[in-house]
């Protein structure tokens, strides 16, 4: 795994180390050209202790340029029918975007506001944990993902002009997030779900595939699903198309199980010949082990990032697909993500892991699929049906710190566990769902923590009430 610097955004995940200074108001730039070149795409804001952990999510899908406006097949794996299970061992073949030089993802993560921190690669793609979340490099596919206030969608631009140079344009467009929780806090084009789009469709001279639609899912009132799909895509056989990605969003995590994510938890050095990377790989590793994310991807390749002062990214590969997790611990605005391509047919166990190791108060699952992905699937009891069908029970576990102070050989963030006898229950809320351009089919639903899903130090459950439905904001703050 290589480790490179981070230059242009400071603290990553969670705190900055960006220096004082006074903030000037933010001045939208003319909209003759939105998509013009800069150092910085946009000014950098002062962290203020709270962080807007909820990612943006850019994938685009390439094909190769034909003559005449024919288009061509995606080119096939160069893998043979039964032997996935040495992949990992073959030589990398690079083709299509991975051979894309370093300096042209830096060009592309500059124009987001992000650097390449490190890199991890399989046969079938590139993983790069960024200072704001993560980037995932197919041969034909890109998926960016990014948090807190980066400007996602200047980089669209950049996609372009570098797929040209390979001889390769955008087949397949597809922008989301969350509602923000801080949405003043964005800069341009982020202002708003409709200047997201109207941002995008100002590069349809550049490019003509980019005439899609937008889409809400998901109350206006609290927490809600944008989606932007521009699908131009002519297939062959839509019995191929089985993709789906799942992302797990959780709020208000656990102080026992934020508090892992502190950089000043760990030893800052276990000698005095431990280099600073080797330090951040060392605590990087041991928060992955202290809340059990190793055991949420067994036998993928992880490559892991502590930040300081707190703050932690995870990409991990296996064959195909990509898992990816970000933290931010911050108390007021603690969240936790997982996302995952992986083809299962059932999520459910996979859910119920990542919610029982950090305890959030509230959830939200998104799943993009198509729509042989969902027949592949079979019954999504997640999303259909009644929502008793759709609860979510994970067994309580009470953290109790095995050190008593920070420097031990044991530092207090590794805590061992004990499950107090109860369950915790989360309730399906609402849910959402709508089918989008062709075959795309997007679901969404809110789960909240049932009264009682706690556990005192006594190892009894808590007399006290959890809130049974999300911390609302009115509908003008929500943007």
């Amino acid at each position: 795994m290589n480790t490179y610097p981070c230059s242009l955004s400071g603290g990553g995940r969670g705190g900055s180390d960006l220096g004082e200074g006074t903030i000037s108001p933010y001045v939208e730039p003319p909209p003759q050209q939105p998509y013009d070149d800069d150092d910085n795409s946009g000014e950098i804001r002062e962290y203020n202790g709270l962080f807007e952990g909820p990612e943006k999510t850019l994938e685009v899908m390439f094909r190769k340029i034909a003559p005449h406006g024919i288009q061509e097949p995606y080119p096939a794996d160069d893998l043979s029918v039964g032997s996935i299970a040495s992949a990992e061992q073959q030589p990398i073949r690079r083709v299509g975007l991975r051979t894309l030089e370093r300096t042209d993802l830096d060009r592309i993560c500059a124009r987001a506001r992000c650097t390449i921190l490190s890199c991890v690669s399989n046969r079938f793609l590139d993983a790069y944990v960024l200072s704001e979340s993560s980037l995932f490099v197919y041969p034909y596919m890109i998926v960016l993902k990014t948090c807190g206030t980066t400007t996602l969608l200047r980089c669209v631009a950049t996609l372009i002009e570098l797929g040209h140079k390979l001889g390769l344009e955008i087949d397949w467009l597809g922008y989301n997030r969350k509602n923000f929780s801080f949405p003043s806090d964005q800069m341009f084009p982020h202002g708003s779900f409709h200047q997201e789009m109207e941002y995008l469709y100002s590069h349809r001279n550049l490019c003509e595939r980019l005439d899609g639609n937008g889409y809400t899912l998901g109350p206006v009132t609290g927490d809600h699903w944008f989606v932007f799909v521009a699908d131009k895509t002519k297939r062959a056989s839509w019995e191929t198309d089985t993709d789906r990605v799942l992302n797990l969003m959780m709020f208000d995590i656990d102080e026992d199980v934020a508090r892992k994510f502190y950089y000043d938890q760990y030893e800052a050095r276990t000698g005095p010949d431990e280099t600073d990377d080797e330090a951040i790989l060392r605590i990087s590793g041991e928060q992955t082990k202290a809340a059990g994310i190793d055991e949420l991807v067994p036998g993928a390749t992880i490559d892991p990032r502590a930040f300081e002062p707190c703050g932690y990214s995870m990409n991990a590969v296996l064959f195909h697909s990509y898992s990816t997790m970000h933290i931010t611990p911050e108390e007021g605005s603690s969240y936790a993500s997982f996302e995952t391509n992986q083809k299962v047919k059932n999520y459910i166990p996979l859910i119920s892991n990542v919610v029982r190791a950090f305890r959030p108060k509230r959830f939200v699952v998104t799943l993009m699929a198509d729509e042989f992905g969902l027949k592949e699937m079979g019954k999504n009891p997640l999303f259909m049906g009644s929502a008793r069908g759709a609860t979510i029970e994970v067994p309580i576990a009470k953290f109790k710190a095995t050190a008593a102070a920070i420097g031990s050989p044991t530092p207090p963030a590794v805590a061992s566990a004990s499950f107090c006898g109860k369950k915790a229950s989360y309730k399906r809320s609402n849910v959402a769902s709508i089918q989008v351009e062709d075959d795309v089919c997007c679901f969404m639903g809110n789960w909240v923590l049932a009264d009682g899903g706690e556990c005192d130090g006594s190892g009894q459950g808590a007399e006290t009430s959890v809130m049974t439905r999300p911390r609302g904001y009115s509908e003008a703050q929500y943007s």
